[in-house]
């Protein structure tokens, strides 16, 4: 399984690299790919990072999916870009896994890949997505068959949680679980995710 993480300047910090970090750890092969045309970007918080490749260098036949990371300025640039749009509704005519988080998904909605589907966001981008089946307040991560939709930074680690559920199973979920303590909080809290 190999993942690609669509990014431009001015996505959330915590969005990308937890979800990168995390698909990693469980030995999920990941490309950070930039949309820019420069490897060189800047995160929400001017945190500046080097993407792995640009999206103009990638075969897209070779992903089994794509993650769309939050902050509105990247989101809204992924939003805007064509090739972007074109690359999710590709993903999805061919039942790739999808996945977006915070104002990402707004990504999702101008690809039209919303129809018949549950999906989440973080709260204010909800009036922005006009193609969504179901929106669903309630919960911060929402599985509707290839689409997954989370609500904001503080969940971005229970998404990584559910797309290595998704790609690995439960043990490889449960492992990760372990190796970054999330089971101290679980216990802690008597929650169960």
């Amino acid at each position: 399984m190999k993942i690609c993480v669509l990014l431009a300047n001015g996505n959330e910090t915590i969005e990308i690299l937890t979800v990168v970090d995390y698909l990693r750890r469980a030995n999920i092969e990941v490309d950070m790919v930039s949309t820019t045309g420069s490897i060189n970007l800047k995160t929400s918080h001017d945190i500046e990072y080097k993407a792995d490749k640009l999206m103009a260098d990638i075969d897209r036949k070779s992903y089994d999916g794509v993650y769309i990371p939050g902050g509105t300025k990247g989101a809204e640039t992924l939003r805007d870009n064509d090739e972007v749009i074109d690359l999710v509704r590709e993903f999805n005519n061919e039942n790739k896994l999808i996945a977006a988080i915070c104002a990402g998904p707004i990504v999702l909605d101008r690809a039209g890949v919303f129809a018949d589907k549950k999906a989440t966001s973080f709260p204010t981008i909800k009036e922005e997505l006009k193609n969504v089946g179901e929106y669903i307040d309630d919960q911060i991560v929402v599985t509707d068959g290839n689409i997954t939709t989370g609500r904001g930074a503080a969940v971005t680690n229970y998404l990584a949680l559910r797309l290595v559920e998704i790609i690995k199973g439960e043990a490889a979920k449960e492992d990760l679980k372990y190796g970054t303590q999330h089971i101290a909080v679980e216990n802690y809290f008597g929650i169960k995710f």
